[in-house]
């Protein structure tokens, strides 16, 4: 029996540098959904609802053309501040204000992910906890011109240089702030293969 085709349903290059990680050969495939957040539910509830919307999304468009058995991963990634979820900002002066109340407190970063195939899925929520050193405003201003993360939620990319610079402490998976918990994803994965 032909190996399942693996199909990571992201356009985010991030992803797929971590999933690349597992040395399993996968395909990409870009998919467009609204990810828009729901106040009223919960942040595992909104990353495992958007994830599971990608994942059927790119099921439908692979569906009449791909005849092997396929296994596909989505995932979304949330910053949250207590309650307030944070997700891509909009611009230079909602990514600074992201930031600016990240500073000298907790926040966690969830992301929700889906794997989906013809015989079962799996859906998890990994949470990971991150804490800043102070930034200044002008650090926040600098990191924003040199690298911004416009597509990142809560408007960073904890492996750019200069965010780097400014973590104290993370608890949890540092992959999944980057946008895909690997170990989570691979044990999950091992029931699909």
């Amino acid at each position: 029996m032909a190996k399942p085709l693996l199909i990571l349903a992201s356009q985010s290059p991030r992803r797929r540098d971590i999933l690349s990680m597992t040395q399993l050969p996968f395909e990409t495939l870009a998919v467009e959904t609204a990810e828009s957040l729901d106040p009223a539910a919960s942040v595992e509830e909104n990353v495992t609802r958007l994830a599971y919307e990608k994942a059927v999304a790119a099921s439908v468009l692979i569906e009449s053309r791909e005849p092997r058995h396929t296994i596909i991963l989505a995932a979304d990634t949330v910053v949250a501040k207590g309650r307030q979820m944070l997700g891509k900002p909009v611009g230079f002066d909602e990514a600074f204000a992201m930031l600016k109340s990240l500073q000298n407190r907790t926040h966690r970063v969830s992301t929700g992910f889906v794997l989906l195939s013809r015989r079962k899925n799996h859906t998890e929520c990994v949470t990971t906890s991150v804490e800043f050193e102070p930034m200044s405003d002008g650090e926040i201003e600098r990191y924003l011109h040199a690298q911004k993360p416009y597509d990142k939620a809560g408007s960073y990319g904890i492996q750019d240089p200069l965010m780097a610079c400014h973590v104290r402490r993370l608890e949890g998976c540092y992959y999944n702030v980057v946008g895909l918990p690997l170990s989570a994803v691979c044990k999950a994965l091992k029931g699909f293969l």
